[in-house]
């Protein structure tokens, strides 16, 4: 077992919201404004103490499509066609090839909320190097695949990338995920065991349950607050997520800065409004004593993230409390095993990949 300890610096504040619904879409979202303004009274008191060092702007002001066309990721990328609740999609992957004598294993890795397989590109060159096919899907609602207006559930979300892995004849792999993509990890696991080799949960939110605390969001409000984002509301956001500033997060913001000029950005909004409403509603902490194959947690020490905290602060104070939670979920895994890594915030395998890409190498020998 791997720990180091680094006390966390002081996530970013808030940022000035635009008004970007009443100027575009008075017409048509008029049903949502009185639900954003309780918001709105939120963010703009955080904005209120935004530093001048996180008030760049962002670098290519393009408007950029949904689907994130001339984002150009760290390998070829793939899609796949899916029918779901009546509607034709597609969804993106990166499948990449052993790059040194291949070892007949396969390593899924499944991104978090606010990301897509992008940041994956470190790990997928270690992992292919040591002789592992990867496969990185983007999830239906991100980064390059469709964003439609549907249900989504995780059980949704775990059958698409079981579709995928059939679909390439995986039969067996190691399911890593990231936040988001660590609650994905374990509905997959508990649903289809006999493809989870192995998991790997590198801070994986579903820890604790939100609605401990914070009541019910509206998906109203969650909408609005998704339409009202600016570049630097955006940016704050990913602050929330390092102890530092890593480039891939400057990289993230001059996307979303360019997706928020799309005419199509109010169907990227609703995509991720119901995505948060799937994370609010599906807690998972209390299948981890049913995870019967080995399991790898890896927590940042530096991370004080906590969805929904905008609409509770006060309540939410009780939330994000990461090493504790760590430390608690690995007393339910039959067979886990816990890597806590210091100077990290929510995202190791970017703030700190030497200890990350250590312990997850160690642990893929050892168990895989």
């Amino acid at each position: 077992m791997i720990i180091s300890r680094m006390r966390a610096g002081a996530a970013g504040l808030g940022a000035v919201m635009a008004g970007f619904l009443r100027a575009h879409y008075r017409s048509f979202f008029g049903a949502f404004l009185g639900a954003f303004l309780g918001g709105l009274a939120i963010l703009a008191t955080c904005a209120l103490s935004m530093g001048e060092s996180r008030t760049q702007p962002p670098q290519d002001q393009t408007p950029l499509g949904i689907g994130l066309e001339g984002v150009v990721y760290p390998y070829p990328v793939h899609y796949l066609d899916l029918t779901i609740q009546g509607q034709s999609l597609r969804m993106a992957y990166m499948d990449v090839a052993p790059t040194s004598k291949p070892n007949g294993k396969t390593v899924v890795l499944l991104h978090g909320k606010g990301f897509s397989g992008l940041y994956w590109g470190g790990v997928i060159k270690l992992l292919s190097g040591q002789g592992y096919r990867v496969v990185a899907p983007d999830q239906i609602g991100f980064g390059k695949s469709a964003k439609p207006d549907i249900r989504y559930s995780f059980d949704l979300l775990a059958h698409n990338t079981k579709t995928l892995l059939d679909h390439l004849g995986i039969t067996k792999a190691a399911i890593l995920g990231h936040s988001m993509g660590g609650m994905l990890a374990v509905y997959f696991a508990r649903d289809y065991p006999e493809t989870t080799s192995v998991l790997i949960l590198e801070n994986p939110i579903g820890l604790e349950d939100y609605r401990s605390v914070i009541k019910p969001v509206p998906l109203a409000t969650l909408f609005a607050t998704e339409m009202h984002q600016t570049p630097q509301s955006f940016r704050t956001f990913m602050h929330a997520f390092f102890v530092g500033w890593p480039p891939i997060a400057e990289r993230y913001v001059d996307i979303y800065s360019r997706v928020l000029k799309s005419p199509e950005y109010p169907r990227w909004a609703m995509a991720s409004a119901l995505t948060y409403q799937m994370i609010f509603q599906e807690p998972i902490r209390q299948e981890y004593k049913y995870l019967k194959m080995p399991v790898l947690l890896i927590i940042g020490q530096g991370d004080h993230s906590a969805f929904f905290r905008r609409y509770a602060p006060e309540a939410a104070k009780k939330l994000g409390h990461w090493p504790e939670l760590g430390r608690e979920a690995v007393k339910d895994l039959p067979h886990g095993t816990l890597v806590e890594i210091g100077g990290s915030g929510h995202v190791p395998h970017i703030e700190r990949p030497n200890e990350f890409d250590l312990a997850l190498t160690a642990f893929l020998r050892e168990r895989y």
